[in-house]
């Protein structure tokens, strides 16, 4: 006889090792070669030691002469808050019943509940591991058309149906828009389909207007885009200006520069100078791993391939592996040096549970039941100035 108790212990012994498995391995190909580790937890913060420059007491000298003078390292902390991360599947009490005296409609049930949860899990995290931690899904909206209930976005690789989205105009939710369910992306014309559109939201104030994933307003996690940002004056706690190592390299493309394999290699060398470290994967924004591709294909010998993590392929420049952004419509080339990356939490992935230790709990005044999937984590680079941004 299946439960709501039996739903509760499948989901405890069963789901979660597997689910957690997908969710730090194979949720993005960058994403997945980046550490994991409870360490510099400190309550709802995370606080990291870094060492920085050279140790100073290094030096050469006569044979019976002084010894170098001894220095200390330097050391600076890095400070983040926990970013709280959630995912849940829902279940009505009727498809619990329905399948209660059949075992493999009801793992038939969880199975496809499981594999929802799953894949818009990666979703969300890949895309906030390229974010800025701001939440914001579009870097511009070109057009609004409240007769068809849409926009036009600078990127519609950002938005899935059934997503739920706050509007903020001027950064104020706009309440009559919290919550509005994505109907259909049309991919082509980078047009999303809403379920409501408000009488504010129009063409005229656009640019006033942020979206964000429901209640995710700066609240996602430290990504890439923050690491990026020119304009950010801060990152970690610390100021950006008394610090080289918080400065990666941001460059964009001059007229009197040529893309090809020599730019790309000269851009991997100066990351290399300046910060100590290689790049270990390049990241394309837009059309740009195409016309590597297309670059590399001028020559007489085959393409290169590199075997990722988590079963993931790629193209390769001079061993490099190559991949391409699908939240990024710009075209870019992000170099960057995961092994300076720490995903830091304070666990791995796990069921919130109730007072009586529950998993699945009955939504108030709904036969329905919610389980809800929770990791409390943020991202921190230890070296920026070994990452680099170049414009295309």
């Amino acid at each position: 006889m299946i439960t709501l108790q039996t739903a509760q212990n499948a989901l405890k012994t069963i789901y979660l090792e597997a689910i957690s498995n997908q969710l730090n391995s194979r949720v993005d190909p960058v994403f997945n070669m980046i550490k994991q580790s409870s360490a510099d937890v400190y309550g709802r913060n995370i606080i990291k030691l870094v060492p920085y420059g050279l140790n100073g007491g290094i030096g050469a000298g006569d044979e019976t002469g002084a010894l170098p003078e001894s220095a200390e390292s330097n050391y600076v902390n890095f400070t983040t808050s926990l970013k709280n991360l959630y995912g849940m599947i829902e279940i009505s009490d009727k498809a619990i019943r329905s399948s209660a005296n059949d075992e493999g409609a009801f793992v038939n049930l969880l199975t496809a509940e499981m594999d929802g949860l799953l894949q818009s899990s990666k979703f969300n995290i890949s895309r906030m591991f390229y974010g800025d931690g701001s939440g914001n899904l579009v870097k511009s909206i070109s057009a609004v058309d409240t007769t068809n209930k849409a926009m036009t976005v600078n990127n519609s690789y950002a938005f899935g149906e059934g997503m739920l989205l706050d509007f903020y105009l001027s950064n104020v939710l706009d309440a009559s828009m919290k919550g509005v369910e994505v109907v259909k992306v049309d991919h082509a014309n980078k047009k999303v389909y809403l379920s409501t559109i408000s009488s504010t939201f129009t063409d005229t104030n656009k640019a006033n207007y942020t979206v964000c994933v429901q209640g995710s307003k700066d609240k996602e996690l430290t990504g890439l885009g923050a690491l990026f940002d020119s304009d950010a004056t801060t990152l970690y706690g610390l100021t950006r200006a008394n610090y080289s190592c918080l400065m990666p390299i941001v460059y964009s493309k001059q007229s009197t520069d040529t893309f090809d394999e020599m730019f790309i290699q000269k851009w991997m060398d100066l990351v290399e100078i300046r910060s100590g470290y290689q790049p270990d994967i390049i990241v394309c924004g837009g059309d740009t791993i195409y016309d590597i591709m297309d670059m590399l294909s001028g020559y007489a010998t085959n393409i290169d391939s590199s075997n990722l993590t988590g079963g993931f392929t790629s193209i390769s420049f001079c061993g490099v592996p190559l991949i391409r952004n699908r939240f990024e419509s710009a075209d870019n080339l992000m170099m960057l040096n995961t092994a300076q990356f720490t995903l830091h939490q304070l666990c791995d992935w796990e069921w919130l549970t109730h007072n009586d230790g529950s998993i699945l709990k009955q939504k108030e005044g709904y036969a329905t039941y919610s389980a809800t999937l929770v990791k409390y984590a943020d991202l921190i680079c230890n070296r920026p100035n070994a990452q680099a941004l170049i414009t295309l």
